[in-house]
């Protein structure tokens, strides 16, 4: 019994590893645009719950092999394969109630990280699996070993390591650490490679924790009636992706993450009576409290009311006008050389 389920738990995760193929691209002057598609680039600001936006493109061969391959399993599979997931995510350390406090400078760091991070990804044609991985490396290390805001430069490396490693650990052609650079700093191969060990003895090796994403189908099935998945997983995604800029990975578990982001997806009317209905509904609910999934849920909401109100205020002009105040920045930074060992060395030090 317990091969099969190890059989079914790897099956439905290189199953689910199709849904990350969403591609949610911008097409430049497009007017408005969706956070679910804008904050995977840059600093866009437009409404979530758009429901098709110009410039999402979602792998449809890749949710039709979905569909088709998850058809003939039953509900009990889809438990015992949820389940699995759970122990999973409980077993990496994500626990309810558990978060960690950044201080203020950590904090504006980590957003800058963020971006950078997809920006990278974008760059790259990295898989968004590979982008959410890289920042659950990087919070669940901040959650084990602290960097003072004094050194933002390790918070910088940091990030560098964390995208390097989800790389390797998601794509079948990972760039070279030489590739890897930020505005900021040009860091050395060699000082990345240390970061890059350094992050994996602190997270002992274990880097293929679970992410919100292999839980969707799950939700979808349960929670979409009348919507199709296909119409609302771009939105849902966006979430996902959008709610990693306002709190850390280790605040909620992924779980939580995935049904709040399919619910705001389909319903952003929801109150917390009828979160709990729908909750209540799923055949293995007890791993889901309803006081967390209602707080993920208000957080999306807010962004999606805050991104509305935004959009009626911006006007091309000044989104052009703030872009090219942005490049110019950026081109008057200095670009530093860092060396392998100072930085690694210190790094230790503050330990």
């Amino acid at each position: 019994m317990m091969m099969c389920v190890t059989l079914l738990f790897l099956y439905r995760y290189h199953v689910f590893q199709c849904v990350l193929e969403t591609e949610l691209s911008m097409e430049e002057g497009g007017g408005a645009e969706s956070i679910s598609g804008g904050l995977l680039c840059q600093e866009s600001e437009a409404c979530l719950g758009e429901a098709e936006v110009e410039g999402e493109v979602v792998d449809e061969d890749a949710f039709l092999y979905i569909s088709r391959s998850c058809g003939g399993l039953d509900r009990e599979d889809d438990d015992v394969f949820v389940e699995t997931l759970v122990d999973r995510e409980i077993g990496f350390g994500f626990k309810v109630g558990q978060s960690f406090v950044l201080d203020d400078g950590i904090k504006c760091a980590r957003l800058e990280a963020i971006a950078w991070i997809l920006k990278n990804r974008g760059i790259f044609g990295f898989r968004l699996q590979t982008a959410y991985l890289s920042i659950t490396y990087f919070d669940r290390f901040l959650s084990k070993r602290s960097i003072d805001s004094g050194k933002l430069w390790a918070v910088k490396l940091l990030a560098v390591a964390c995208l390097s490693l989800a790389a390797k650990m998601e794509e079948l052609r990972p760039p070279a650490l030489s590739e890897l650079q930020t505005d900021e700093y040009n860091f050395d191969s060699k000082a990345i490679q240390r970061m890059e060990l350094l992050v994996l003895s602190t997270l002992e090796w274990r880097m293929m924790p679970i992410t919100p994403f292999p839980f969707l189908h799950y939700f979808f099935i349960k929670f979409c009636e009348e919507s199709q998945p296909r119409q609302i997983m771009p939105r849902t995604v966006g979430f996902i992706m959008a709610i990693t800029r306002e709190i850390t990975l280790m605040d909620h578990r992924p779980s939580v993450i995935a049904a709040a982001a399919t619910l705001v997806a389909l319903d952003q009317t929801l109150t917390r009576k009828d979160l709990e209905c729908k909750l209540e509904s799923l055949s293995c609910s007890g791993f889901l409290e309803i006081e967390e999934v209602f707080q993920c849920y208000s957080l999306m909401q807010k962004l999606e009311t805050n991104s509305l109100k935004r959009l009626k205020f911006v006007r091309p002009v000044e989104v052009l006008d703030n872009s090219s105040s942005i490049s110019n920045i950026c081109a008057k930074r200095r670009r530093l050389m860092f060396n392998g060992y100072d930085q690694d060395k210190e790094l230790h030090d503050q330990e």
